[in-house]
């Protein structure tokens, strides 16, 4: 099977390495990819907001499967453009994507489908702005309606700070706080049936404790050992399987990878979010941990044959991932360091590797920081503590002027 990759991240990065683990897969592109992705997977340049300058390139390569990562190109209807063209695609169209485009679309889609999630404002003008502040007080939640890469969620007890934000997002929706730790869950949906993959937990605030503005995730680990043994059974049940339901009555099936953000609430499982894709840096650790061929399922998905798809066999390891974030990340991050270390990973090590997420080569082709999520150090272990120690071993093995990163991933979980 010949595979082309739309993204740069490293959600793709580790999407490339799965699927080349994958005996099925016979040729492996990225595009536009990465400095990590260049070993394992053919870079094209391409851009990936371009629905047909990506559909001619998989065309151009014969693909069997293209597969979209990031939520940019979906919402701009990019699946659709390669499926225009007879070409197998793992992602969804543009108006089933409209359900991480647009947060109002997505509480809407929960309300018709009695998904439980917060109660919630839709807001355009500085009026219902003040009105819903002042229905759910402190602490406010405010979320830009529209994708925001992982930043335009502000959590705050400041009303101040609050109302700001509101009004520099224009269409907001503000909704009821919710107690409990996150869980995401990814399902992989051919747009009938939803097959769940394993949980995981995200950082999203900068700095330890959880400090810190929002980020597009500081690092993940998975499994939850903390979490019900049933948790996955009810979010398909009362998550999953209604929404995909709800999106096919809608004449608009979704198909290609959903992605639950969960709060685990005094009052039950509530959704924060839904997410169109493989969700960063969750896919990195969710990925390391599973053991069946990945691109037999995505095109299974692709095809509409999930139904047909045997289940999935995961690994018994633990996975932990850490980011090491460029200077001033989140905010404007500095690019053009050089990253030092990464030679000292051996190509053969299948316990810690390196994924690739802001990098290029300079002109003297040296690895140099080319975003503000820089690098993510992944390992596995027999348990939490064992993964997470080869993660920050491996962290420390890198060196990238000026970078942060937290240093409590997966702590608490670890130590029970």
């Amino acid at each position: 099977m010949k595979v082309l990759v739309i993204g740069s991240g490293a959600r793709e990065h580790a999407l490339c390495r799965a699927l080349s683990l994958d005996p099925h897969v016979t040729a492996l592109h990225c595009a536009p990819g990465n400095a990590g992705t260049e070993p394992i997977a053919q870079s094209h340049p391409v851009d990936a907001l371009d629905g047909a300058a990506v559909a001619d390139l998989a065309a151009r390569l014969e693909a069997d499967l293209v597969v979209v990562g990031p939520e940019a190109p979906l919402v701009a209807g990019v699946a659709d453009a390669v499926r225009e063209r007879g070409i197998a695609c793992f992602g969804p169209s543009k108006e089933a994507a409209r359900l991480e485009g647009s947060k109002a679309f997505a509480k809407d889609v929960m309300a018709a489908a009695g998904v439980p999630t917060a109660r919630s404002y839709v807001c355009a003008s500085p009026q219902e702005i003040d009105t819903a502040l002042a229905a759910f007080g402190p602490p406010y939640v405010v979320k830009d309606d529209g994708l925001a890469a992982g930043k335009g969620v502000l959590v705050t007890e400041d009303l101040d700070a609050a109302r700001e934000h509101a009004l520099a997002c224009g269409r907001v929706v503000i909704e009821e706080f919710l107690d409990g730790p996150e869980v995401s869950l990814f399902a992989i949906t051919d747009g009938d049936t939803v097959l769940p993959l394993q949980p995981a937990q995200d950082f999203k605030r900068a700095y330890d404790a959880d400090e810190g503005p929002n980020t597009g995730g500081m690092g993940a680990y998975s499994p939850l050992p903390w979490a019900d043994p049933k948790l996955v059974d009810e979010v398909l049940e009362t998550v999953l399987q209604p929404t995909v339901d709800e999106l096919r009555r809608r004449g608009t099936p979704f198909s290609g990878l959903l992605y639950a953000g969960l709060a685990i609430t005094s009052r039950g499982v509530r959704v924060i979010e839904f997410n169109a894709r493989f969700g960063d840096p969750e896919t990195q650790v969710v990925l390391a941990r599973l053991k069946t061929p990945l691109a037999g399922v995505l095109h299974n998905a692709a095809t509409g044959r999930l139904a047909d798809e045997p289940p999935l066999r995961w690994s018994p390891d633990a996975a932990v991932t850490v980011v090491i974030a460029s200077h001033n990340y989140p905010g404007t991050p500095r690019t053009g360091d050089v990253i030092e270390g990464l030679d000292e990973f051996a190509s053969d090590d299948s316990r810690t590797w390196v994924l690739h997420a802001g990098t290029r080569r300079d002109d003297d082709g040296r690895v140099v920081s080319a975003g503000g999520r820089v690098l993510s150090v992944t390992a596995t272990g027999s348990d939490l503590a064992k993964a997470r120690e080869r993660a920050y071993a491996g962290v420390a093995r890198l060196r990238l002027d000026g970078s942060h990163h937290r240093t409590d991933i997966a702590r608490a979980a670890a130590e029970g």
